[in-house]
């Protein structure tokens, strides 16, 4: 075998189909595009949501909302993962954007919030991008320190 005699599998592929060669060409003279109409045409491409003159769906649903391009999208953790995390690793002081990631919470150039929910009893400092005033709270009771980079 090389590559001068390779073919494709018996019955995997079939023979071009091949119209407009007239009426002996068993397509008929219309070639199997039926009688008249836009799509009887040569070089007829029909327009993305043209629904045959009937005002289309992208019209007739009204638009609403925008996008904020500025909005800062955060991923949040809260406080009882927080106390999760340091009762199983009691040797981190420090938990931070890179410390968050190797534990698998947030991907890697994600900005994370930290929110209040749960309580934390050890003391440790916490960096991240934002905080909610009930995490500050919490941490600073117990002895941390609350870290915004």
């Amino acid at each position: 075998m090389n590559l001068s005699n390779l073919k494709p599998a018996i019955g995997a592929t079939r023979n071009e189909k091949r119209v407009g060669r007239g009426t002996g060409s068993g397509r008929g003279g219309t070639s199997t595009r039926g009688h008249k109409g836009a799509k009887s045409r040569s070089g007829y491409s029909k327009k993305s949501g043209f629904e045959g003159g009937q005002m289309p769906l992208q019209r007739r649903v009204p638009k609403f909302g925008f996008k904020n391009i500025n909005r800062i999208e955060y991923k949040s953790i809260n406080l009882d993962v927080l106390a999760a995390l340091t009762d199983k690793d009691s040797a981190a002081t420090t938990l931070d954007a890179s410390y968050f990631v190797n534990a698998g919470l947030v991907s890697k150039n994600a900005k994370v919030k930290i929110l209040g929910r749960g309580e934390i009893t050890k003391a440790v400092e916490v960096h991240a991008h934002a905080f909610s005033k009930s995490a500050v709270e919490a941490i600073e009771k117990a002895g941390g320190k609350a870290v915004t980079l």
